[in-house]
Parts: structure tokens; sequence; C-alpha cells
């Protein structure tokens, strides 16, 4: 075969195959524009014997070939919705969503919704005490008139059970834990939807009573604002279902109300019904259920009047007057605040009104009345005044929200009028916007500092101020003295949770608007309050946001590094957990707002220590998705550092971060691949021409990589980096370091696993075998022999570590290695080789095409080819015909590509080959015609006309 390769000119060849540069005018094409595709429609008639009519139609977008039959009518549904009333129901819903879709965007993405505060409110206000309950019990009366019962006895029905409304039919639950209590206000919910479901519609409206006497009882006041939560869930529900349920009767042919209707275009049924829960509602006795049931509903006066809303939130709020437990009464404004956020949100008059009636009442807080209840209950008055903030809270939000600055000042007067009182203080500040706070931080220092202090600590006023100013920038004129007023009450805190809540608040402002100076003052300060007893462990959230917030406005490295009391401070993180986290959050920030790369020696040792502390938390346990999050992290320190010309620096950093890092293996192939590049760095400054200095330390990267490989688990990581350090080693013309380098592969290959894992899965490795043995073919071309070792040293090595590997007996890719060989021993016998690495003589060039050389050449092509013969005929089994003909068209390509077809022998192997591939109907008929039209063209070429006489031996058979 070999002495009958093709010769080869490389650079003639390039040239007659390079594609030709053709001028191309795009236009109006864009390959992102969308396509027009053109639609044919054959619409076929029913009846015998008429013609099909074509019509085509453009579009811009795809369209499905199936709808556009059917004209986007689908025959099925159609008779399901004729046959379904549900559809009704359906169409009905979906203008129902869209419609509570538009009125919650009444009020906008920027108004926080109370669902958002309603899992806080319950994680919060809890009772170990035991709870108690009435729950409704239903009776017979309540069950719905069967269809045949006349309407009089039906009516009578009724009004016995509005009689009963209030009366009997209760049963009282006591002794309940916290959790059994919320278990039946959920059954209570659940009751309510089945009986509504199931028309018990004044069953449901009992329920919903006897839930809203619930809210009148304090008996366990601790517990109030979650028992509020739970209840006002109850309500919503029977809201939506009155509201839904009313909407449903104005549906006329299918034909529902616009979003926005008016009550003319609401029929006389659906208002007389509505009218008729109104009444209902305004039958019950007790002030506390009559309010929040009504309440609920407020929604259904839009069905009455255009100015129904209007007029019921006054006298709602009025109505609130009559309540006087001020705790319940402020959370029945906090209801009525939130339905009126959701039907009527433009109507801000009444919610200031409201929260107006209950400044005028909030002397009652201190009155006797309630002393004495929380006397008897042990209850101290700073956490009943914590039991006012939900309602504060949510009624100011409200009125705050898109209101103008001049409230704000309003609020602040009416504030002080009331003696500062800390507990609306701090409501005012968190419910409106930052910016109008951040401009007023000065007025409300001193608010802060006159305000009367029983029940609500002054440090959770600074608190909110410094939330406020997180977000928005107070004068620059005042911000010094804001930090001092602030921190001189912060740091006389002794209650180590108190100070750090505080504290973790107020260093985002010092970090946004004062230098390294004040920061470090400010950790100091955290420091020594924080040591102490270790409290430090009970701060572990607070100290990493602290970090958070640190690194977030401090993005030069350097500056941060040189912050006296920051690594001192990251000493408290004596959790392990918790203390890499932190070191996770450090290198995350380091690596993305890290722009140039740094030889600096503060922000080298210091991030060097943080990764030590990360390398040294994998144990035997560690997932292997945290080593790799781990190594990403050290592996983007390890590329940001550069020593720019000192490359005996750079490598003296990379055999220290060795050392340091030897249990990641992502960070050894790194620091590998590190080194390498130092190497081919030092050759491009030097240009090649290494002097002794140079060629020494080019010899010390290639040391460092040697000793370093065969640490690594991953077999084929240990494969590929030995090539690719060869390489580095031969461009740098280190010969014997990269004999060394490719001897360590050929060994290494015999113990190639049959399986690998990736990912977690095991897959077999032949393909990755396969693809390294190819790369290495091709760097194999260039090596120089060695004058001691022998001609090909390094191929017959191989081929020996080939020949004496154990191949699965299914698997083909040992003969196509032998193909690929073939490859690489046609391109040793061209006189100039493809390619050359620079200053490194190949054989080529140190043979000089002598015939020892190509003998030698010869015999291990005819060995080869002898092997390629022998398991094409072993595949001549029924079962194994089709890899034999695969494997023989893939041997003819390698003829055709590389061989001299006028030789006859090699021309009649050809042949033969071709004949085999086809001879038991397995080759692909395309390609045999795509092979065999090559062919013909190529003996269109100069000196390829024996290709004609090739191409007229090879006959193409069909497969019958």
């Amino acid at each position: 075969f070999l002495r009958h390769a093709r010769s080869r000119n490389y650079v003639s060849e390039s040239e007659v195959y390079k594609l030709e540069s053709v001028p191309l005018d795009f236009g109006d094409y864009h390959p992102l524009k969308p396509i027009t595709v053109t639609e044919s429609k054959t619409k076929k008639m029913s009846r015998k014997g008429s013609t099909s009519s074509t019509s085509s139609s453009s579009s811009s977008s795809m369209i499905d070939p199936l709808s556009s039959v059917l004209d986007g009518t689908d025959p099925l549904s159609l008779f399901a919705a004729a046959a379904d009333p549900v559809s009704t129901t359906a169409t009905m819903d979906g203008t129902r969503k869209k419609r509570d879709k538009d009125d919650s965007s009444a009020v906008g993405s920027d108004f926080e919704p109370w669902s958002s505060k309603r899992s806080e409110i319950l994680a919060r206000y809890t009772t170990t005490e035991k709870l108690s309950i009435n729950l409704y019990m239903g009776s017979e009366k309540g069950k719905a008139t069967a269809p045949g019962s006349a309407v009089s006895e039906k009516v009578r029905t009724r009004l016995e059970e509005l009689d009963d409304l209030e009366e009997g039919s209760q049963k009282e639950l006591l002794n309940l834990t916290q959790q059994d209590y919320m278990n039946r206000i959920e059954e209570l919910n659940q009751s309510l939807k089945d009986a509504w479901s199931s028309d018990q519609k004044v069953k449901a409206l009992k329920i919903v009573i006897q839930c809203s006497k619930l809210l009148s009882d304090t008996t366990v006041i601790q517990f109030y604002p979650s028992k509020f939560v739970l209840i006002t869930d109850i309500l919503d529900t029977f809201g939506k279902l009155v509201y839904e349920r009313i909407l449903s009767m104005c549906m006329d042919n299918r034909a529902s109300l616009p979003d926005n209707f008016s009550p003319e275009s609401v029929n006389d049924t659906a208002k007389e019904t509505c009218l008729n829960w109104f009444f209902k509602i305004a039958s019950i006795r007790e002030l506390i259920p009559r309010f929040y049931v009504e309440a609920a509903i407020l929604k259904c006066n839009k069905f009455l009047s255009k100015m129904g809303i209007s007029e019921c939130l006054p006298r709602l709020t009025s109505m609130i007057r009559g309540i006087g437990d001020p705790l319940v009464a402020v959370y029945a404004r906090a209801y009525l605040c939130r339905v009126g956020m959701e039907v009527a949100p433009q109507l801000k008059e009444s919610l200031n009104k409201n929260f107006f009636d209950f400044l005028l009442t909030f002397k009652q807080i201190h009155g006797d009345t309630v002393q004495n209840q929380l006397v008897a209950q042990c209850v101290e008055i700073p956490l009943y005044l914590t039991l006012y903030s939900p309602a504060i809270d949510w009624i100011l939000q409200c009125i705050a929200y898109r209101a103008p600055e001049v409230l704000l000042t309003e609020m602040m007067e009416r504030c002080k009028k009331l003696g500062n009182n800390a507990l609306l203080l701090n409501s005012i500040m968190s419910a409106f916007r930052a910016e109008f706070i951040a401009a007023r931080s000065m007025d409300f220092i001193g608010m802060i500092k006159e305000c009367d202090e029983s029940g609500f600590p002054k440090h959770l006023l600074f608190r909110s101020l410094g939330l406020n100013l997180a977000l928005a920038d107070p004068p620059e004129n005042d911000r010094l003295q804001i930090l001092n007023e602030a921190w001189k009450v912060i740091t006389k805190l002794k209650n180590p949770q108190d100070y750090i809540n505080c504290a973790e608040v107020w260093v985002e402002y010092t970090c946004r608007h004062f230098t390294k100076r004040e920061v470090n003052t400010v950790l100091a300060d955290v420091i020594k309050h924080m040591t102490p007893d270790r409290a430090f462990e009970d701060a572990y959230p607070q100290l990493q946001s602290i970090i958070q917030k640190v690194i977030t406005y401090i993005h030069d490295f350097s500056l941060l590094f040189s912050v006296e009391k920051f690594l001192p401070f990251l000493d408290m993180f004596q959790k392990e957990c918790v203390r890499v986290e932190v070191c996770k959050c450090i290198m995350e920030a380091f690596i993305k707002h890290q722009q140039e790369s740094t030889k600096d020696p503060v922000i080298l040792n210091a991030l060097l220590h943080i990764c030590k502390t990360m390398h040294d938390s994998v144990n035997a346990l560690t997932l292997e998705d945290e080593k790799r999050m781990l190594a990403a992290l050290i592996n983007g320190f390890i590329k940001m550092v550069s020593f720019g010309r000192d490359f005996e620096q750079q490598l003296s950093f990379y055999v220290e971060a060795r050392s340091m890092f030897c249990n990641l293996e992502p960070v050894l192939v790194q620091l590998i691949h590190s080194v390498n590049q130092l190497a081919m760095e030092t050759r491009k400054v030097m240009k090649g021409n290494h002097s002794r200095k140079t060629a020494a330390f080019v010899r010390a990267c290639v040391a460092f990589c040697f000793i370093t490989i065969p640490s690594l688990n991953s077999i084929f990581a240990r494969l590929n980096l030995y090539l690719h350090s060869g390489q580095v080693a031969l461009a740098n013309q280190c010969l014997s370091q990269a004999d060394a380098f490719f001897k360590a592969a050929v060994s290494l290959v015999p113990e190639v696993p049959k399986m690998i894992n990736i990912d977690g899965k095991m897959r077999p490795s032949d393909s990755f075998l396969l693809e390294f043995l190819c790369n290495f073919f091709s760097t194999l071309l260039v090596v120089p022999d060695h004058p001691e070792q022998g001609v090909l040293f390094l191929v017959r090595g191989l081929l020996n570590v080939i020949q004496d590997y154990t191949w699965e007996d299914n698997s083909d890719d040992k003969i196509r290695i032998y193909t690929n060989v073939l490859h690489l021993l046609s391109a040793m016998t061209q006189e100039t080789y493809i390619y050359h690495v620079d200053k490194v003589d190949s054989n080529d060039a140190l043979y000089g095409g002598d015939s020892k050389f190509l003998a030698e050449i010869n015999k291990l092509c005819e060995t080869v080819i002898a092997q390629i013969l022998d398991h094409l005929k072993t595949l001549g089994k029924d079962e194994t015909l089709k890899r034999q003909s695969q494997l023989a068209l893939y041997f003819f390509n390698t003829i055709v590509a590389h061989g001299d077809l006028r030789n006859n022998k090699l021309n009649q192997l050809s042949v033969n080959l071709w004949n085999l591939a086809q001879k038991h109907g397995f080759a692909d008929t395309k390609t045999m015609v795509k092979t065999l039209e090559y062919i013909k063209s190529r003996s269109k070429q100069p000196e390829m006309s024996h290709f004609t006489d090739l191409a007229l031996r090879l006959p193409l058979q069909s497969r019958t």
C-alpha cells in the first residue's frame, strides 16, 4: 500500500479545493426576519362530482396545516359545546379571569399586596396558650329545597333559617392548640365552599357570620393578628363567591358583561339578588359580623349604582367607631382599607378618614380597660403594641400609595400632636416612599429623640429610618450627622440581637456614602459587641448580610482588604458551613467585579486564605456539584493572577496554589493549563529562540506538568493533558521531555476502563479513546524519532498497545483506529509534511525520504492492513454482515483518498472492497451513488485519468 501511496502536493491541493469567494448581496434578506410562507388550501365539497378549488394565501407565521383545513374550527369541539352547558361556564370563567386581572391592575405592581404579608404575620404572631372556637352546626333546614316544593314553603324555610342565624346551632370547642385552631378554620373555609356549591347559601352565610364573631374575641391577645389573617381568608372567599354568583346572573345568551360595565347593563334579577344579600347582612344584629360581612361583599355595589362603593365606604368607616376594643377596631380599619384598595383605590379620602379616626381614638390604647386586660393576660405593653404594627402598617401603606409629599408632612404634624408616638412614627417611616423619608431624615431624627419610648424602643425607629436610607440618599450635608446620631443610639444597645439587627441596616448606609475609615470603624464596633460570650453564633444571618453589603459597595479589592477589621470580621464565622458560604460570596464578587488581572500581595494573600478555607471544607461527604462550584471559584481567582513579565514569580504562585488546592481535581487541571500557557507566553516573548535561562524556565514548567498530571483521577484528563503538555514541550524544543509525555500517554492507554462516569452516568469509553488516539496520531506526524530508540518507536509502541487492548466484541473501533493509522503512515511517506512545529525538524527533514525509512513504514503498513482484512473476514456471519459492509466502504474510501490507484494490486483491492460493501445488500445506496460520482469527478482532474477505469469496474448493485 505505502509503496504506492499517492504523492501529495498539499499547497496545490489547497489552492484547488479552497472555496471560491463570491460577493453576496443580501438586499432585504436577514436571517432573523420572519419567513413568508405560502399556504395552499384545498377545500373539498361534499357533493359528488364537484371539483376541488385551491386558493393560496401568504402568511408571516407558521400555520398548522391540520387546523387550516378545518378553517380554525374543530367539529368535535363544536359538538361538545352544543351538548355541554359547562362551556358557558368556561366562557364566563375566562371573562372573569380577564376582569379580575384588569381590577388588580388598577393598583400597580409597585404596591405590595396583602398576600405577601400573610405568611410573615402567621409566622410572627403565635401562641402556646389554648384557644376556643365556635363552630356552626348545620341542620336539615339548611339544605336545598327539592325542585317540586312550593315557592311559599321555600320562602318560609329561608325566613326560619335567618331567624336562627345567631341563636343556637353552634358548638364551642375548647382547649385547642394553635395548629388545631388553624385546622378548624380551614375546615370552616372548606365547609363554606361545600355549602355554596350545594346551593345552601344561607348555611354559607351562617358560617361567615360565626367566623366574623371570632374577631371580637381577644382572650388570647398575642394571637389576634394571625386570627385576623385566617378569618379574613374566609371572608374573602365568601365575597368572591357572592360576586361571581351575581355576575353569572348577568349573562344573557352567553354574552358577558364588559369589563367596565355600568349598573344599567345589569338585569333586574341580578340586581334583586344583590339587594337581597345586602338586606340579609343588614339583619345581622351584632356590629362586628355585620361590618365584616358587608365589607367582604363591598364590590357587589357595582351592580346597584355607580356611587354605591363611594357611599358605602364612609358609612362602614363610621360603623367602626362603635367597636370599643382599640385592637379589634384597628384591624377592622385594616380590612376596610384592604377591600377598598381592591375595589376602589381611587377613593383615598375614605381611607384617610379611616386613619384619622384611628388617631382620634389612639389614646384608648393607654386607657384603664386595655391596661386591665393586659394585666389579666400577663402581657407587657411593648408586646401589646407590636400587635398593632401589621394593621397600622397596612393602613398607612394604602394611604401612602402614590400619595403626594404633602401628605407625609401632614402625618408628621399629627404624629407630633400625639407626642411623637413611637409606634405611629415607625409605621409612617415604613409606609411612605423612601425618597420622602430620606429628604426629611433630620426631622425624623429629631422626632425619634423626643418620642415616648415606652413600649416601643428607639433603636427600632432608627432601624426603620436606616432601611429607608438604604433605598434613597439624604441631603449630602446631613449624611455624617445622621450616621453619628444613629450610631450613638445603636452602640449603646446591650442586647446583642437588638444591636446586630440595627447595625446590619446602617452598614449599608455607611458603605454607600463614606470611606473605608468609617466602614472600618463600624466593623470594629460590630466585632466589639458580638465577640463577648460568642454572641456572633446567634447572629450569622445578620453578619452574612453585613459582608454581602460591604462587598456590594466596595468593588476595589485592594481597598477592601486594606480595611483593617475586614479579615478579623471574617474570623467571627466559626461555623464551617457559614464560613464557606461567606467565602463563596467574596469570591463570586471578586470574579464578577475584578476587571483586570492583579499581582497585589494584599489581594493575593487574602484570597488565597479565603480559597484555602473553601478547599479545606471538602471531605468525603461533599457533593460533586459543590466541589465543581468551589473549583470554579478558585479557578476564577487563579486566572485573574498575573505577574506580567515576571514569569518565575508566576510559576512560584502556581506551585504554591498546587500545594494548597490538591484535593480539587479541576483546580489541578487549570493549574496545568496555566503553566502550559506560561511556557507558550515565554516562547512568544523569545520569538521561539530560547536563551539558556528561558530554556531552563520552560523545562521547569514542563516538569511541573509532568509531576502534577499523575495525581489526577480522571484517566481521560490525564491522557489529554499528557498530549497537550507534550505538544507544548515540543513547541519549546524540549524534545526529550516531549517524548516522556508521549510515552506516558502510550503506557496509560491500557488502563482505560470499558465504562467511565460522565455526569453521574456510566458511558462506554470507546468513542472517547478513539477521539484521543486520532488527536495523538496528528501529533505523532511531526514528532521526530529519537536517535537511540529506532524508527517510529512511538508509533510502534502505540500500535502494540492498541493490539493488546481488550475491545468490546461488538465494536469496530479498533479497525477504525487502524484505518486512521494508515492515514498517518501515508502522510509520513510524503517528501514534505502537511504541517511542522517551528524550529523542530520532523522525520521528513531527518530522513529526507530515505529508502530504509520508507521500508519500515511499509512493514508497519502491511501489518495494519493484514489486521484490517482479518477483522473483515471475522464479520462474515449473518449478524455482522452490516458492520462488514460499513467497514469495507470505510477502508475503500481510505484507499481512494491516500493510495496510488495506478497500481493494479491496489486497484483490485479497492474493487474487492467495493463489492464486499454491497455484497449482502447492506450498503446505503445514496452513499454508494455519491461515492461513485466523486470518483468520476476526480477522473476529470489532471493526472487522474486512471479513476475513469476504476469507475467502470465499480458496479452499483440493487438490494434485490
